[in-house]
Parts: structure tokens; sequence; C-alpha cells
């Protein structure tokens, strides 16, 4: 009889793997094509002109990546303790208007980088390392308050309540009870909060100016200015190696959480607070008016001129700006940022849904093996959140007349990069989800004969879909505003609104830099109306909207 199962259940095993080798195909070919081959040439056409090894042991290099490190760190701090508070008001708080700040402070983290660094340039208009730090930090307080709340969420606020009865201040409670359970959240928050300060662009380059650079603006530099391709690849050799230290932590540290959030089960935990709880309720309620600080500071410089209140940045957009500042009209860039971000999306959607429905199915497969290459592909997905989008760019220039067509003067060449950049964001937001479905309804749909397809049809995605939607949602507005890659490949003759932004702000005149603010308010009004409709639809109950870093 045993004998006769294993024959039996062979052929399904094979047919298992033989799925989801099929469906693995596309995502890992998107991403060895569009990423890991264009990167690759990039560092050995470095490598090929012999000065790789002269750049590695030039100090400056080290003094860049010293600086990378240190202002990515102090970004990350601020930004961890900011959002501490802001957790606890989300995880534990109940109030009027707490569904609001949940959706106010994910507003910055899909904002257009050059929206936020013209936020913080109208604040201080020197530019200058205090406001690039807090920018940093400005854009991922939302990573640290919504995955820390998904945790908190889930402990048991009957163990405070006894360390308080045992004579603990409230500080002392947190410090020794709450603090400890919370570590796997805020360490892997942290983590990608680390990674996506080290390799910000667009507002080390407006508010950095020459006199702050990191490793990503000095590789931009040496790239398309010097066309120093050996120490491009040196710099971004050291680049990748600080991304995969940070991926190795994020990685251990979300399963240290996963691994937390599966011991208890989520009950009602949110009340009114009491005592000294307030003072923390008042701290996240600062912190949230002190990221809305800037957007009202942009708001109102696309208003101002010399002369006083004015909308003549808003109507100059219907032109080219001061002495042809643009090849286009403002609106015409806006109109091929919205198509680009669409081809952008559908196509991570694609590539993203179909990796996170493998690595679910990979963690679901016994063995170790299965878990294993699940853990690899799943690092290998979250890489070019990492990459400099500059060597991503310029690979794809030396790569792409390879394959049939010659993708560099196809239009699809922004969309790809784009796509690039927030595939790993769709998996995070979608692979939780799908994680969620009870296996038991696919088993009890395969049992009645139903297909693989037809029981993702029938069980999979009605459950998801309301998910599924708010992550093309979300990825369409972080498309929409991708500044690092776009502002490599895009034409000047077909910019997009971010591209023509930068342009702008490069250019003398009051009237560009007025056009340049409006474009900012514009982008910066689609931003939050997208954000609060995402959020309102995506939104399930026990389901953090923001995805699982």
């Amino acid at each position: 009889m045993a004998h006769a199962t294993r024959r039996l259940s062979a052929p399904k095993l094979n047919s298992r793997g033989t799925g989801l080798a099929a469906l693995a195909v596309l995502p890992l070919g998107f991403l060895v094509v569009f990423f890991a081959w264009p990167v690759a040439a990039i560092i050995g056409r470095g490598f090929g002109s012999g000065g790789v090894g002269t750049a590695i042991g030039d100090p400056l290099t080290w003094k860049l990546a010293g600086f990378t490190v240190a202002s990515a760190g102090v970004s990350t701090i601020v930004a961890v303790l900011a959002g501490l508070p802001v957790a606890f008001l989300l995880a534990r708080v109940r109030l009027p208007g707490v569904s609001l700040v949940r959706t106010l402070v994910l507003v910055p983290f899909v904002l257009p980088t050059v929206v936020v660094g013209l936020a913080f340039r109208a604040l201080w208009p020197d530019g200058g390392l205090l406001p690039l730090v807090l920018a940093n930090a400005f854009f991922n307080v939302a990573v640290v308050a919504r995955t820390v709340s998904g945790l908190w969420s889930h402990l048991d606020p009957r163990t405070v309540d006894a360390a308080r009865a045992l004579g603990a201040s409230p500080w002392r409670a947190f410090r020794s009870v709450t603090l400890p359970a919370l570590a796997p959240a805020i360490a892997s928050s942290a983590a990608v909060v680390f990674l996506f300060c080290a390799t910000s662009f667009g507002v080390v380059l407006i508010l950095g100016g020459s006199k702050f650079r990191t490793l990503e603006t000095e590789i931009y530099l040496r790239t398309v200015d010097l066309l120093d391709l050996s120490g491009a690849a040196a710099l971004s050799l050291v680049q990748f190696a600080a991304v995969i230290a940070a991926l190795v932590v994020g990685a251990l540290a979300r399963r240290r959480r996963e691994n937390a959030v599966r011991l208890r089960s989520r009950s009602e935990t949110a009340r009114r607070p009491r005592g000294g709880e307030w003072w923390a309720v008042f701290a996240g309620l600062a912190v949230i008016a002190l990221l809305m600080t800037p957007i009202v500071a942009l708001l109102l410089e696309s208003v101002s001129t010399s002369d006083g209140w004015s909308f003549a940045g808003y109507e100059a957009l219907a032109g080219r700006g001061s002495r042809g500042a643009l090849q286009v009209s403002g609106w015409d860039a806006a109109s091929m940022s919205l198509r680009t971000a669409f081809d952008a999306t559908m196509l991570a959607m694609i590539v993203g849904v179909l990796a996170s429905v493998v690595l679910v199915a990979l963690r679901r497969t016994p063995g170790g093996l299965a878990r294993g290459l699940g853990e690899t592909m799943d690092a290998a997905l979250m890489l070019p959140l990492g990459v400099s989008a500059v060597t991503v760019g310029f690979g794809y220039l030396v790569t792409l007349d390879a394959l049939p067509g010659d993708l560099r003067t196809s239009p699809l060449l922004v969309p790809l990069a784009q796509a690039l950049v927030i595939i790993p964001l769709i998996v995070r937001m979608v692979l939780p989800v799908l994680r969620s479905v009870d296996v038991r309804l696919r088993q009890a749909a395969s049992t009645l004969g139903a297909s693989p397809g037809r029981v993702w049809r029938e069980i999979d995605l009605p459950l998801t879909a309301r998910s599924l939607v708010a992550a093309a949602g979300f990825g369409y507005v972080v498309a929409l505003g991708e500044f690092g890659a776009t502002s490599f490949l895009a034409r000047p003759d077909a910019p997009t609104l971010p591209v023509a932004v930068a342009t702008l702000i490069s250019r003398p005149g009051e009237l560009n830099n007025q056009m340049a603010y409006a474009a900012c308010a514009l982008l910066m009004i689609v931003t939050v109306v997208a954000v609060v409709l995402i959020d309102r639809f995506g939104a399930v109950r026990g389901q953090n909207s923001v995805g699982e870093f």
C-alpha cells in the first residue's frame, strides 16, 4: 500500500514542481534580463578598463561610503524614533481620526523624490545636511509606523498590565516588556529604511548640491558627466555590498517578526488612552503635524511670487517655461508620466503577482530545499531597490540593443526601468495576502477536482482582489514619481513630469521655478488622492496595506 501511495503521489509532486518552474520563468527571467545583465555589463566594463582596483583604493571612495552610511544611519534613527509613537497610535489607540492618521502617514512614503526635495528646499532654501537627513527620514516614517504597528496590534496588553501591577513605571514596562517584543519589527523596518536612505538619489541631488555627495549621486556624476566607468563600477560594488548586508539583516528580522506574529492571535486591543499614554498620543500627532509641514510649505511656495500670491506657475504649465527650458509643455510631460506609469504598473503586476504565487507555493512545499529557494528568490526580488538606478539605466543603454527590436529606442524603455523599481513593493504587498489564504480551502477545491488554475480563480482571486487592486494603485503612484532611472533614460522630447521638474529648477528664471513648484504640487495632490483611495479600498481587517517589509 505504501509503495502504491508513493507511485500515486510522485506524479503529483512532479507536476507541481513543473508548474512552479513554469511560473517562476517569467519573474526570474525578467530579473535576469532587465536587472542582472545590465548591472553586470556596467560592472564588467568598469573592470575591463582596469581602474576598479585604483578606484576602490582611493580614499575618496571610502569617504563617500562613510558619509552615505553615516547619513543613512542617522536618518534611520530619526525615522525609527518618529515612527514608534505613530505605531502606538495606530495599534493601541481608539480615538476619532486615527484612520485619517493611518492614511496621512503613508503619504510621504509615496511622494516623488523631487517633490520632497523641493518641499524641504522651500523650508531650507540653501539646502544642507540637516534637511537632507530629515527629508530621508520623512520618506520612511511610514515604513516604521505601519510595520511596527502590525506586530504591536498582536501583543497581549495583559503582559504590560501585569508589569504595571508589580510596580513597574509606564516607561519601565515599555522598556522591559513591549520593546523586546517589538524588536523584530523594529529591526526589519530599520533595515529597509536604511536601504532606502542609502540609495536616495533625488533628495540628495536637490538638497545636497555639490557639497554633500553620496555613493548614488557620485555614481551618477561619474557615469553621466565624467564617463568614468571604472570609478562608477567601483562605487557600485561598494554600494552593492552595503545593500546585501541590509537585505540579510532585513530578511532575518522579517523571519523573526513572522514567527512572532504566528505565535499570537490578533485581538481587539485598541482603546482610549489612559494616564501617561496620552504623551505617546501627543507625540504621534506631533510627528504627523511635522510630516505635513513640508507639504504645506510646498503648496504655499507654488502660489508665491516676488509680486505676491499668484497662479502664474500653474498657468505656465501650458507652455515650455522661460527661454524654452523644456522641449514640451508641462501638460505634455504630465500626460507622458500618466502613460508611462500605467505601462510600468501593468508589467510590474504581472511579474510581481507571479513571483508572489511562486514564493507562496515554495513556502507550502515540504522540505528545506524549497524553503531555501523561496528565501533566495525573495531576497533577489528586493535587490533592485538597493542598486543604483543610474547603473541600471546606463546598463540598459549598453545591453538592450542585443535584444530583438533594440529596446534602447523603444517607448517601453522607461516603463521597464520603473517596473523594476516597483516590483519589489508589489511583492511585499501581495505576498502576505496570498499567504493568509487558508490552505484548507485550496485543498478542498483540489479534492473536488478543481485544476490549479480554477483553484486560483475561485479561491485565491476573490479573497485577494481588493489587495491586488490596492497594490496596483500603490505601484502606479510610485511609478508616477520615479526619478532615478527615468532621469537617465527619458528623452528630452518625452520627459516625465519629475524629469521636467528637475530640468526647470536647473534653469534660471522665476517662472521656471514657479512652474517646477506648481508641477510638484500637482504631483503631490494626485499622490494624496491616490493614497486615500488605495488605503480605503485596499485596507481589510488585520491587513497592513503598506505591505510586509
